[in-house]
């Protein structure tokens, strides 16, 4: 099967999110490694990641896509465009690699910058924004390198497992 959104450099693709990856995304969004580098933290359940699908993705409020290795079809992780405001064209940006083996070689940015022309070829966007916690300088080299530029910094922002967090407000415009 051929996909329109690969990246034959970085090996993978994105493939429409469908209720069957529900277990795989539970998994990954309740270990550690993932969960760590998000501002929710909280425990996902398989009865939440089923209704965010409903309420969210089946509305069209949010488009989300599993990253997979070309040459395995296996999963990755997640890239998804949240809170789609068509008035204003623009949306928010996430990611997160589940799989150890998808990470450090790229995905992530590969990833990025498809999810980046699907929103601007497909939805029309003209703005993507992501807010990302200041100390995750893995992540901002990866977002810098498909095209987010910082635009703010927020401090003690968020409140996380008894502390404050620093949040970095980055955003790519249409090219």
């Amino acid at each position: 099967m051929t996909y329109t959104y690969a990246d034959e450099a970085a090996g993978i693709f994105l493939r429409p999110m469908t209720y069957d990856d529900t277990d795989l995304i539970v998994n990954w969004r309740n270990s550690e490694e993932v969960r760590k580098r998000f501002l929710y933290r909280g425990t996902f359940t398989r009865e939440g990641h089923e209704n965010w699908i409903k309420t969210m993705v089946e509305t069209g409020k949010v488009v989300q896509m599993i990253i997979c290795d070309s040459a395995t079809d296996t999963p990755l992780g997640s890239v998804y465009i949240r809170d789609i405001d068509y008035t204003n064209r623009k949306a928010e940006y996430g990611i997160f690699i589940g799989e150890a083996t998808g990470r450090g070689r790229g995905v992530g940015t590969a990833a990025a910058k498809l999810m980046l022309r699907y929103c601007f070829e497909e939805l029309k966007l003209h703005k993507v924004f992501l807010r990302v916690i200041a100390d995750n300088i893995r992540a901002i080299r990866s977002y810098e390198k498909a095209g987010f530029q910082k635009e703010a910094y927020l401090k003690d922002e968020v409140f996380a497992e008894g502390e404050y967090l620093d949040i970095i407000f980055m955003a790519v415009l249409e090219p």
